[in-house]
């Protein structure tokens, strides 16, 4: 996989939505009965650029964030967990960033997310323009800036000079509903965004929403693979991921741990495959690490502030009795 060699750069350009989040207090809590919250930075980009930044590499990000008190809140939380903000435009008027309201629940987790006006959606291709893409290891974007204009051609246009730069592409498919107009439309963006992207991770219902049908997510992800992708990951929940080439395909498991809440184990998971591989871990490898950064913030508060560290990476897998066994996995025990 040459063109992924350059990982190893580990300076990564992420493109999409910072925001706010607001978790009832204390954990367990349901929201309608809460009378206090924590706050903490989220977004899935913002999050995969932390999670970059917590396991040794560098993360900038590309998004606006509005004129105000929120994109404050963010540009500053930014600041502290060290993800470069030079691309980080902010936008006066109406806009507003995101904000969900969560809840440290498992059980009928209840997530409100408000994204009226959404301040990420105002990147235009004049903020990527200007951006040297040759300094940068890779382009990271979610299908989340893909669902409105002019954020929409702002990142086909980052992915045409991402591409004119070498770099590999890598794309969480990340679909939200209430952000699309129609699964259609969706369906239609994604296989585009999906057909120059290297890397392209997703789990089964993002996979069928490309597909256009529920049951033809996994035929969706290996067609990818043959085709045009040089990594493609189908999450599966519980029943682990399985990860295909174009001349290889394993599944492998899950770390089980204790879970808090369902949130945030996706963003985490790519920001451990990533760092992972930059550090020069094999697929399987890497896909396990990023199977454990996902354990770990499901048993934790928050997002952002749950993402691990390399060194809470390592001492997880040290001490955790290991992976259960992935669908389709050639080293997994199967009965005589």
């Amino acid at each position: 996989m040459p063109i992924l060699d350059r990982l190893s750069g580990r300076n990564f350009l992420v493109i999409g939505r910072a925001g706010l989040d607001l978790y009832a207090d204390p954990p367990g809590t349901r929201t309608e009965d809460a009378t206090r919250f924590t706050a903490a930075l989220g977004g899935s980009s913002a999050n995969i650029a932390v999670g970059l930044v917590k396991l040794g590499c560098r993360a900038a990000l590309v998004t606006c964030v509005s004129d105000d008190a929120i994109g404050r809140f963010c540009r500053n939380a930014l600041s502290r967990y060290g993800v470069d903000q030079g691309h980080v435009r902010s936008v006066a008027g109406e806009a507003r960033n995101s904000l969900a309201v969560v809840e440290t629940r498992l059980e009928d987790c209840q997530s409100v997310i408000y994204r009226n006006n959404a301040a990420d959606f105002a990147m235009t291709s004049a903020d990527v323009q200007g951006i040297d893409f040759t300094a940068y290891s890779a382009l990271i974007t979610t299908g989340t800036v893909l669902a409105a204009e002019p954020s929409r051609s702002a990142a086909f246009h980052a992915f045409t000079r991402a591409r004119a730069a070498g770099l590999p592409l890598i794309f969480d498919l990340d679909y939200r509903p209430y952000s699309w107009r129609s699964r259609t439309e969706a369906a239609d963006v994604y296989s585009k965004a999906a057909a120059n992207c290297d890397v392209i991770i997703g789990n089964e219902e993002e996979f069928a929403v490309m597909a256009g049908d529920p049951d033809q997510g996994l035929a969706a992800a290996r067609s990818l693979a043959r085709q045009t992708a040089q990594i493609v990951i189908f999450k599966m929940g519980e029943a682990g991921a399985i990860t295909l080439t174009p001349d290889s395909e394993f599944g492998t498991g899950i770390y089980r741990t204790a879970a808090l809440k369902p949130t945030g184990a996706g963003d985490s998971f790519l920001a451990g495959l990533i760092a992972s591989l930059a550090s020069g871990h094999p697929l399987r490898s890497a896909v396990l690490r990023g199977s454990a950064a996902a354990a770990m913030v499901v048993a934790r508060v928050g997002c952002a502030p749950a993402l691990p560290d390399t060194a809470e990476l390592d001492a997880f897998l040290a001490t955790h009795p290991g992976p259960t066994a992935g669908r389709q996995d050639p080293h997994a025990h199967r009965p005589a």
